[in-house]
């Protein structure tokens, strides 16, 4: 009896003794999100060498026994700044670990400003982001309409594939957009509105920042008005034994355009290799305007082709758009290979094509009693890039700490196809350019207080064009003036180099300066046989030196100022020295080999009131003046003022350095944050400016009418719901540029039967589900009282009452 007692005894002192030995060395530790306290899946947790791993569950636990107690652990994910911690740290810590989100408020890390990362906070300039949450709320069905969703950033449309930000009252060439890093802005940029933006996959984006004003330090020509810099998702590596298998499928349907949309992306992620494929597919159909608005926007009648002849249809249903439908595809390969911790290798794979699409803007030109044009359509607008980036992120060079070399290859396509009505004849234009690229980047610690930044740029275009008159009656062609010289040639050769000295937590102070010479070459030979130039070829070098310098002050945790000054430029592209087209009826562009750069100066004073984070008020004001403006005035050729362009006496236009402009603006955000729960955000924007004309100051035409939108939304671990408000004032007929007078048939009429651009609005509402971090359904309800509205100098009028259901499945 005594033997079976000590047997017992002894029994449960060993259960006693292993589950005091499980419970004090089994350590599992919890990643969570600072501020929310929410917990983080799917966070890689690593030593050194990657030799052991760990990734967080569902609940963002992760059992760290295999690692020693002075190990450096690291913790990594994608949303999130990396953080290194001792496993004996995160013993003291109650085995919780905190990770701060990459895109959340003033912390924000921003990478467009020195292509390196920095906190928001220090950069005197206002940043706007979207991340991919983001996106994934609106449902955007372009990257254009991505960028309509900050508040801060104008788009106009021509037609349905279209999309033209405007940025403080610049647009078009002088906006700079980069995508990943490299820059997309090719030699026939042009002044006229631009769809490039389109191109870009909004499924495939991770994060996109805009810097608002201006970037030439860092971007070189072009960056006067504002950088957009698009992120595309990257491949993930796996941290395990096992190989990493995820990804996402899409299905998504709007009513007004009866867009239909899917979307796949899949990852295998291995210890150093990664990859990533991308597929978009979307079809629309014509897109149906408002019931409630200005009757000039209704598209009552289209040209048709019957019996070998065109006539005019009346449209059943004014309010479908005819002509404005359109498809696109977009594919991305990305590879991605980490040898170490340090160093990185990345390349990318992209190509998009639209299919043809018509310019509907064209298509409403009238000519008396009829329509001007049968046919107008773009070819379609494909593009491909192929880039490779190196980056290092820690070095003990005396040279550098962190260092980035990117190489990439571009090819746009791009084409036009138009025929007046009743004409036989059809021209057929059509543009191709290689674009190179390279750019080195680096960072050095000069002290603990002090960064210095500096790299190397060379680009080179190459532009290929080609044009033929089509006779639809007899099936035969002849060769006709191209919209550019074949064989162009553009280069840029750039060395940059920027300050950041930070001597506390409260003070910043940034600047740099750029050298840029860019050479632009043409042969206008061929082109003679039909224009008769005074010159059969040029070669135009242009230098610019342009500086920046700012500062940022935090007093006191609720106040941060922001002041900048800076310099920008736009040396002249091949758009602007050699281009041949229409500009308006009437009127022909033709080139001028006599251009040097355009020249920007300005200024932005911004404010940041943050009380506790219960409401946080953002407000910024700025002023440019742009010097030696590009723009297209009357011009003579061999002393004559008009001449034959496809068939039609026309006035001679070219571009030229031929005026300077003030523009200035305010712009005001407020967050309030009610609870945890509720959340109301707002932005507001406005804009004016005047250019010369002939010694007469007259209304920008990229400067848009003042607009904003208001957000109030609630949620939950599992649900949102958004409701919104868009908003545009009205411009008046005195308000409206001359070239926008010319266009009078895209606008409404106003009492005296001028043309002018009424206020607008939509009321909007949207919701979104989440199941178990795999299922996503968003419903959204878009001008829900079905206005009746077309944004400023668009040629298109804004969807009417929009219904749109998204499905998203992660796996």
């Amino acid at each position: 009896m005594k033997m079976y007692k000590n047997v017992k005894y002894g029994l449960a002192i060993s259960i006693i003794l292993f589950l005091f030995f499980q419970i004090g060395w089994s350590q599992t530790i919890r990643v969570l999100e600072v501020n929310t306290n929410e917990p983080i899946p799917g966070v890689a947790v690593y030593n050194l060498k990657k030799t052991k791993y760990k990734v967080t569950d569902i609940n963002g636990e992760a059992n760290i026994d295999k690692f020693n107690p002075r190990e450096i652990l690291y913790f990594q994910n994608l949303l999130y700044d990396k953080l290194q911690l001792r496993k004996f740290e995160i013993t003291e810590r109650s085995n919780t670990v905190y990770l701060t989100p990459r895109v959340e408020g003033l912390d924000q890390i921003v990478i467009s400003v020195s292509k390196f990362e920095q906190s928001k906070r220090d950069i005197p300039q206002t940043i706007v982001s979207v991340n991919a949450k983001d996106i994934a709320l609106a449902n955007p069905q372009t990257s254009a309409d991505v960028l309509n969703t900050t508040g801060n950033i104008f788009i106009q449309k021509s037609q349905l594939g279209g999309g033209s930000p405007m940025i403080r009252g610049f647009s078009t060439n002088r906006l700079l957009i980069t995508v990943d890093g490299v820059r997309m802005n090719n030699a026939i940029f042009r002044g006229g509105n631009l769809q490039n933006v389109i191109s870009i996959d909004p499924l495939s984006i991770q994060n996109i920042e805009v810097t608002l004003g201006a970037g030439s330090v860092v971007y070189g020509s072009d960056a006067i008005g504002g950088v957009m810099s698009f992120y595309t998702k990257k491949p993930e590596l796996s941290y395990k034994d096992e190989v990493l298998l995820k990804g996402n499928a899409l299905l998504r349907y709007a009513s007004a355009n009866h867009e239909k949309t899917g979307h796949f992306d899949f990852n295998i992620g291995y210890k150093k290799w990664a990859f990533l494929t991308n597929v978009s597919y979307t079809d629309f159909d014509d897109l149906r305007m408002g019931s409630h608005g200005p009757d000039d926007y209704l598209r009552s009648e289209f040209v048709m082709r019957q019996n070998n002849e065109d006539v005019i249809v009346s449209n059943t249903n004014p309010k479908i758009q005819k002509f404005t439908g359109y498809s696109q595809i977009n594919l991305m390969q990305k590879v991605h290979y980490e040898p170490s911790d340090n160093l990185n290798y990345d390349l990318g794979l992209y190509y998009t094509s639209t299919s043809d699409y018509p310019r509907y803007d064209r298509l409403l030109r009238p000519r008396g009693e009829t329509l001007r044009s049968a046919e107008w359509q773009y070819a379609p607008q494909q593009w491909f890039m192929g880039n490779i980036q190196v980056t290092k992120t820690s070095s003990s060079s005396n040279l550098y700490n962190k260092i980035q070399a990117t190489a990439a290859f571009q090819n746009f396509k791009e084409g036009r196809r138009d025929r007046d009505f009743q004409s036989p004849l059809r021209e057929l234009r059509d543009e191709n350019v290689d674009a190179i690229s390279f750019n080195l980047d680096l960072e050095k610690k000069l002290s603990s207080k002090t960064a210095l930044f500096y790299g190397l740029e060379y680009l080179y275009n190459k532009v290929g064009s080609t044009a033929k008159e089509e006779n639809i009656d007899t099936n035969t062609s002849t060769p006709n003036v191209t919209r550019y010289p074949n064989g162009t040639t553009w280069q840029s050769m750039a060395a940059y180099t920027s300050l950041k000295y930070k001597p506390n937590k409260e003070f910043v102070f940034q600047s740099g300066l750029r050298y840029n010479y860019v050479i632009s070459k043409a042969d206008f030979t061929e082109n003679n046989t039909f224009l008769n130039l005074p010159f059969s070829d040029t070669k135009l070098s242009t230098g610019a030196l342009t500086g920046t310098a700012g500062i940022t002050w935090l007093p006191s945790k609720m106040m941060q100022w922001k002041l900048n000054a800076s310099t920008a430029f736009r040396a002249p592209n091949i758009d602007d020295i050699g281009k041949v087209f229409d500009s308006e009826p009437g009127a022909v562009v033709v080139p001028n080999n006599k251009l040097k750069a355009e020249y920007a100066i300005g200024g932005e004073f911004g404010l940041v009131l943050n009380f506790d984070d219960k409401v946080v008020i953002d407000l910024a004001t700025y002023y440019t003046f742009l010097d030696n403006a590009l723009i297209r005035r009357e011009f003579e050729l061999n002393g004559e003022s008009e001449i034959i362009y496809d068939g039609e006496l026309s006035t001679i236009q070219a571009i030229q350095n031929a005026s300077k402009a003030s523009i200035y603006g305010f712009e005001a955000g407020v967050e309030v944050n009610f609870s945890k729960k509720w959340q109301l955000r707002s932005q507001y924007n406005i804009i004016g400016g005047t250019e010369d004309n002939n010694g007469i100051e007259v209304p920008v035409r990229h400067v848009a009418p003042n607009f904003g939108r208001t957000h109030l939304t609630w949620k939950s671990k599992k649900i949102l719901f958004d409701a919104f408000l868009v908003y545009n004032n009205e411009l008046s007929f005195l308000d409206l540029a001359p070239s926008e007078l010319s266009k009078d048939y895209l606008y409404a009429l106003d009492a005296d039967g001028n043309p002018y651009s009424p206020s607008w609005y939509t009321l909007n509402f949207r919701t979104q589900y989440q199941w178990h971090n795999k299922l996503a359904l968003t419903v959204s309800l878009e001008n829900i009282t079905d206005q009746r509205y077309r944004p400023y100098s668009s040629g298109i009028s804004g969807a009417g009452i929009n219904a749109i259901l998204a499905l998203k499945y992660a796996f």
